[in-house]
């Protein structure tokens, strides 16, 4: 009998065996890859002093429309990171973000400008073996359309 892997809306395997590590399932493998591989051991070397998963901050306070209540918007953080040097970092494993992503992390960047806040990815391609293949989300998407722009240009070429 073939088995059909089953994906939540955000395109996530339901198995949680792919995305659990040191008991914690995460909400994505990428997530989870991101903790045992970068997290972990910076934690365990000392470069990092303090981490929190999955912390919450409130983009905009729960309110009242007449007597209606309007509940509050809540951007919940892959990372809290807290290096030994007292830097503080927020970051979000990214694969591909969307709207509601992209509105949050702007009012984020508002309400929270003395926080660093990045996307992370994965890239065999754009990363390097010092950054262990984890890049700057925008970093990647500048190489990609970059590759893009090379091919479409080769092809160019090729065809005239």
């Amino acid at each position: 009998m073939e088995r059909t892997m089953e994906r939540t809306k955000f395109n996530v395997d339901k198995d949680t065996e792919k995305r659990t590590f040191d008991g914690i399932i995460f909400d994505s493998q990428m997530e989870m890859r991101f903790y045992r591989d970068v997290v972990l051991p910076q934690s365990r070397s000392g470069n990092i002093k303090h981490f929190e998963l999955q912390k919450k901050y409130i983009l905009q306070p729960k309110f009242h429309n007449g007597k209606k209540t309007v509940q509050p918007i809540v951007y919940v953080a892959d990372f809290f990171i807290e290096y030994s040097d007292g830097t503080v970092e927020v970051i979000d494993t990214k694969g591909c973000p969307d709207s509601v992503a992209k509105i949050k992390r702007k009012m984020f960047w508002y309400l929270y400008p003395d926080i660093t806040y990045k996307w992370i990815c994965y890239s065999k391609i754009d990363g390097t073996e010092e950054n262990g293949g984890w890049c700057d989300y925008e970093y990647v998407q500048e190489q990609r359309k970059k590759r893009k722009k090379e091919k479409q240009l080769k092809e160019i070429k090729e065809n005239t």
